[in-house]
């Protein structure tokens, strides 16, 4: 494999940034933050990237120790990637980019693409702001996902899924397209959408009571 191009600096920004600084390598973190994925997965959850360049990036993560790959046993028998416990600790690092691009959302283009997991993120930072920790089931025009909020870096699971919970949720929220996109650019902060009645929310446990009540 090839040496991996540096910007040969001492300072841990730029040496980060030797990691993970190609274009595509942080969204490919983000997708794998959702667990194991297929590599024919990747590729239609990254709209725009070439296979070559997400064949090649895959190989960087995997030489610089952020991610592997493996055989699933029977019946899947499928390869799949995911992080390390090393590109696993990369999620407050895509949280605060997150953060930090909100504004630059608008409103969204006709030639956006748009997947209902990518608002997984701004919902679990919000989440976790008011400090709910549970298992969340998310219901988007766009589809469904769930988040596992309250996780710690050591916690070796995915912080989020594509489509329902795989066990029973601490609570549902149900969310339309106007106000997932207002969240996600921080334009309309969860707690206020909670208050305002703009966001249902289902379940009779703790966490659903909680967020009703805020």
């Amino acid at each position: 494999m090839p040496p991996r191009r540096s910007y040969d600096q001492y300072c841990s920004a730029a040496r980060a940034l030797d990691l993970v600084g190609d274009r595509w390598t942080l969204l490919i973190v983000r997708e794998l933050l959702a667990g194991p994925r297929r590599y024919t997965d990747l590729h239609a959850d990254l709209p725009g990237v070439s296979t070559d360049v997400l064949a090649s990036r895959l190989r960087d993560m995997e030489r610089d120790g952020l991610a592997g790959k493996r055989r699933l046993p029977p019946p899947g028998a499928a390869t799949v990637y995911e992080l390390t416990a090393r590109g696993r600790v990369l999620l407050p690092v895509l949280q605060a980019f997150g953060a930090w691009g909100e504004t630059e959302l608008g409103e969204r283009r006709p030639t956006d693409a748009v997947r209902a997991h990518w608002f997984a993120l701004p919902v679990l930072r919000a989440l976790e702001g008011l400090g709910v920790r549970g298992l969340i089931e998310v219901s988007l025009e766009e589809g469904e996902f769930h988040v596992r909020a309250g996780l710690g870096p050591a916690d070796a699971v995915p912080v989020y899924g594509d489509g329902p919970a795989p066990t029973p949720a601490d609570a549902r929220l149900i969310l339309t397209t106007p106000v997932s996109e207002a969240v996600a650019r921080g334009a309309l902060p969860l707690p206020a959408a909670l208050r305002a009645g703009d966001v249902t929310v289902e379940g009779e446990g703790p966490v659903a009571k909680a967020l009703r009540e805020e």
